[in-house]
């Protein structure tokens, strides 16, 4: 007699296919009969009240709000033309190193220290003398240039 192709775990094997599909068969059927359908567009709409939030019910018009187009900015809003003489500052030297040809001169109308190197200097300055001065920006900070004695 010849044995049988078929093995236990083989049978096992089918049995659990044919449970899945049953099983998946019946999913579906579920979902068809609890499925909506017939909504119509209204009900599907959602809308969002002044506050941002979700709302069913469509927005008052009367608090409506007109926005100018021109008066929404993206990114970094445009910098207005400055005066150049808005630009120069006076001060004080409070240290200057002759020997490493750095100092620093506080600004008198923000109190604020700015570093000074010795080629901004357009006259001979000491420690302790009034100047004028521009600030420019550098990689550490805050620098001067363009620095005269003040008469």
């Amino acid at each position: 007699m010849a044995k049988s192709q078929e093995t236990w775990s083989k049978k096992e094997r089918e049995k659990k296919k044919q449970k899945n599909k049953k099983d998946k068969e019946e999913k579906k059927q579920e979902r068809k009969d609890n499925a909506k359908d017939g909504k119509s567009f209204d009900d599907m709409l959602a809308y969002i009240d002044e506050n941002g939030n979700l709302s069913s019910t469509p927005p008052d018009p009367r608090k409506k709000i007109k926005v100018n187009v021109e008066d929404i900015e993206i990114g970094v809003p445009k910098q207005k033309p400055f005066d150049p003489a808005d630009l120069i500052r006076k001060g004080t030297v409070t240290f200057f190193n002759e020997s490493k040809g750095y100092g620093f001169i506080k600004d008198l109308e923000s109190q604020e220290s700015v570093f000074v190197h010795m080629n901004a200097f357009l006259d001979n300055i000491k420690e302790n003398s009034k100047v004028t001065f521009e600030v420019e920006m550098g990689p550490k900070g805050a620098n001067a240039i363009n620095v005269r004695l003040t008469v």
